[in-house]
Formats: structure tokens, C-alpha cells, sequence
């Protein structure tokens, strides 16, 4: 059986970052802060626009980001058809710090990974696995996460073990490590790939499979919404979370300079907290 042991997800999304607040301290009175703090932000602004100014984009003054809106709580589409997730704030918060205006293009997980690939976005934020097949044709940011792939079964299964999964039908999601794990672990013949997570899981309701594999974030969504299938308490495996680029792209030392940023900062653990509560 493969397994993928990393860190634990809430250590991986920023729980122990980089300390690199620079506190000023003294009797400055309140129109020399102010006065400085001024300074400051305008001299950041500055930094940021040139900084901006150099990036190559596919499209000037935007950074464009690839997804698939279907991975609650990474990525979804609210009813007024806007997008949230922690990849989107994520996203949004590095674009902030690049001086670039996020654009967000939404498709199939498969056609998300090709879009950088062929240059027609800048990033792919998917809840998306750093592999040795991904890397061979696409760079990777530092990670920002770790993603547990689940079990969902429905309630009585003798499916209690990732072993038991062997002979069965396997429903997973087209294109993930999900799909790929299983393919290797258990053979073409007995996974069955869907264009998404949830259409996985009405196959699962409908008998169509005897099990499903996905990321346990979007796992625990699908449960919470499905009574009468629960969550294997034992995963399938532990997965780096990273974003995706172009071989040699000129925004990976910006996007991971940000990135340490949002970690040492707190905001990437302040999204993260937003849409995964600690249990």
C-alpha cells in the first residue's frame, strides 16, 4: 500500500512560521509615528509597483489563476457565483503582495494543471500535489499545506482499512493523486474517474462504487452533506499542497517570498482557520 506520510495540516499551514515582525519601540510621539509609518507604507508602495513592474504575466498587471471551484473549502462558488475558498484568499493575498490583480479562470482539475503549462494562466491553485510526474512538467511553490487523501464509505461498509479497498470499485476525482494512487495501488480496472468530487459521491450514493478517495477537507464537506456515509478514521495517504507554474517561470522566487510572508505574518493561518476548524 503507498503511503505519503508528511506534517500534520495545521503545522503545514502556517502554525509554527518564521517570526520576522520588526517592532519599533521608543517614545516616538504620535505625529512622528504617524509621520513615519507614512514613509514607510509609501516607500512599500513603491517597492511593490516596481516589483509588479518586473513580473512577467500572462496578462499585464494581473496574475491569473487557474482552478477547479468544485474542492470545498480550497475552492468553491458561492450562490452569487463569486469565488472563496483558502487557495482564492491565498491567491488574493500574493497577488496584494505582487501589486497584481487577481483573475480567476475556473475548469476541469486536468485542464487547470495544462493551462500553465501551455501559458495561458500564471498559477494552478487546486489543492494541488507535488508529484515527480508534475514536476517533469511544471514548477512548484514552497508548500502551503498538507492534504490528507480520506475514505468515504457508506455507513456498515466491510471497507474499514485502506487494504480492504482491494477488489473494489473505487470512485475518485479525474486527474488527482487520488485517482493516480488508486490506479497504482489497485489497478485501472477497479477506480473509476469523475470529472469532480461530488459527482464521485453521488455514484457512491447510487452504488455506483463501493468507495471514494478524496482530500479530507472536501471529504468531511461531502459527508456533512450525505448522511449515511462516514470518513475511515485511518487515511490513505498525506500529500504537500503547492501552486502550480510554468517550467521557469519568472514568478516563483516572488510567489515564495510572498507566500513566507503570509506565513510569518499570520494571514495564511488566518484563512486557513476561517475555513477548517481545529478539532
Amino acid at each position: 500500500m503507498k503511503k505519503i506520510t508528511r506534517r500534520s495540516f495545521l503545522a503545514a499551514a502556517g502554525l509554527t512560521a518564521a517570526a520576522l515582525a520588526l517592532t519599533a519601540c521608543g517614545g516616538s510621539s504620535s505625529s512622528t509615528a504617524s509621520s513615519t509609518a507614512s514613509s514607510a507604507a509609501s516607500s512599500e508602495a513603491a517597492s511593490t509597483s516596481a516589483a509588479a513592474a518586473e513580473l512577467t504575466t500572462v496578462e499585464a498587471g494581473k496574475l491569473t489563476m487557474a482552478t477547479n471551484a468544485a474542492f470545498p473549502p480550497y475552492e468553491m462558488t458561492t450562490d452569487a457565483g463569486e469565488f472563496e475558498g483558502i487557495d482564492v484568499e491565498t491567491a488574493q493575498a500574493i497577488a496584494e503582495k505582487l501589486g497584481l490583480e487577481l483573475q480567476i479562470d475556473d475548469m476541469d482539475f486536468d485542464a487547470a494543471l495544462l493551462s500553465v503549462q501551455q501559458g495561458k494562466a500564471d498559477i494552478v491553485m487546486a489543492g494541488v500535489t507535488v508529484t515527480d510526474e508534475r514536476k517533469a512538467v511544471m514548477d512548484f511553490s514552497d508548500s502551503y499545506a498538507t492534504g490528507i487523501q480520506s475514505i468515504i464509505v457508506p455507513e456498515g461498509s466491510d471497507i474499514t482499512s485502506p487494504d480492504d479497498l482491494a477488489g473494489k470499485k473505487i470512485g475518485t476525482q479525474r486527474g488527482t493523486t487520488g485517482y493516480i494512487y488508486c490506479s497504482d495501488d489497485f489497478g485501472d480496472e477497479n477506480v473509476v474517474a469523475y470529472d469532480n468530487g461530488l459527482t464521485a459521491v453521488q455514484a457512491l450514493n447510487n452504488g455506483q462504487v463501493d468507495a471514494v478517495v478524496i482530500d479530507n477537507a472536501p471529504a468531511k464537506e461531502f459527508v456533512a452533506a450525505n448522511p449515511g456515509l462516514v470518513i475511515l478514521d485511518t487515511s490513505y495517504a498525506e500529500e504537500d499542497y503547492a501552486i502550480g507554474m510554468a517550467k521557469g517561470s519568472s514568478l516563483e522566487d516572488a510567489i515564495n517570498a510572498a507566500l513566507e510572508e503570509l506565513k510569518a505574518d499570520g494571514t495564511l493561518q488566518s484563512i486557513v482557520d476561517k475555513y477548517i476548524t481545529a478539532e
